[in-house]
């Protein structure tokens, strides 16, 4: 049985998470690094935690996404892909242009695996923008609607409010659906909220129209531990399809919003007015999807879940 798994890219916080996780599970790991420099950043960090046997199931590639045959060259041999976009360091901040970058990114990408016959799943990290805006100009009863999975983001109104992170995710995530299911790839995505790490500052591009998110109900956000935890869910069991919406915690009420604030950027005071504002949000994002899956997944996923699935939604 094949048991080989790219990771592209495997520099981000989530994919150098994700490598050290597979390798701890027995499986053999493609790192695929956008830069090659990276690789002694990658190696230092696994090699903190993890043994020789283990590392030496851990093999690097340099493959830019821009470039069809290396990402070929990283997938060989491989029965699976985690990929998530890292925006190229001659093009790091998210604006208007950066959605043709991650559209393109992901079309090669998802060729790649067509062309590569071991390839059998695919798990495509997306994100919670790709989901939430726009439904309020669509819908007269959108203050009733619930959003998940079967909701996509509208381009025009991320176009119009220069929502370019939620434009981005949402044309490349597209992308990468229509060209799976021309090609036949098997493919499912994790939509991620906000990821909370020590890598968060404030000009995050999640972070454009925060305070739109908080008023709506649909300021999610993820612990890496949790969301690591669902892509190896989503990928071990045969039974996954689609979107799983990926989140643990909702920001709905002046405490937690708050809390965020001074961890982006710490005031010397609070605001009165926000301290004042005791409302609790009415949640409109629902994860049930996800929370259903990782109930199953419980006995295969070692126990530290158990706690963090007490925070998700119902």
């Amino acid at each position: 049985m094949n048991s080989t798994i790219c990771v592209m890219d495997a520099s981000s916080c989530l994919g150098s998470k994700l490598v050290k996780c597979l390798l701890q599970r027995g499986y053999t790991v493609h790192a695929a690094l956008q830069n090659c420099g990276e690789s002694s950043l990658l190696l230092d960090e696994l090699e903190c935690d993890d043994d020789g046997d283990k590392m030496k199931k851990l093999k690097i590639f340099r493959s830019d996404p821009f470039d069809y045959h290396s990402i070929v060259d990283a997938l060989k041999g491989c029965c699976a892909l985690f990929y998530s976009f890292e925006p190229p360091r001659d093009h790091s901040t998210y604006d208007e242009h950066i959605g043709e970058v991650e559209v393109r990114a992901a079309h090669n990408v998802v060729e790649a695996c067509a062309q590569t016959d071991t390839i059998e799943k695919v798990v495509f990290t997306s994100s919670a923008t790709a989901i939430i805006w726009g439904h309020h100009e669509n819908d007269q009863n959108s203050a009733s609607m619930l959003l998940d999975e079967r909701h996509w983001s509208d381009i025009n109104v991320c176009r119009k409010f220069k929502l370019w992170h939620a434009l981005s995710k949402t044309l490349a995530e597209k992308t990468a659906w229509a060209l799976a299911m021309d090609r036949g790839v098997n493919m499912v995505s994790v939509n991620a909220g906000l990821l909370m790490g020590p890598d968060l500052t404030i000009k995050n591009p999640y972070l454009k129209g925060a305070a739109e998110m908080y008023e709506d109900g649909v300021f999610v956000t993820v612990d890496l531990d949790f969301l690591v935890e669902a892509h190896i869910c989503v990928y071990e069991q045969i039974s996954t399809y689609g979107r799983y919406l990926c989140f643990n915690h909702i920001i709905n009420q002046t405490e937690d919003a708050l809390k965020l604030a001074n961890m982006l950027s710490p005031l010397p005071s609070s605001p009165q007015r926000m301290e004042s504002d005791t409302r609790i949000i009415q949640e409109r994002i629902s994860n049930k999807k996800l929370n259903k899956l990782m109930i199953e997944c419980q006995p295969q996923i070692n126990g530290k879940s158990r706690g963090v699935l007490m925070k998700m939604s119902t």
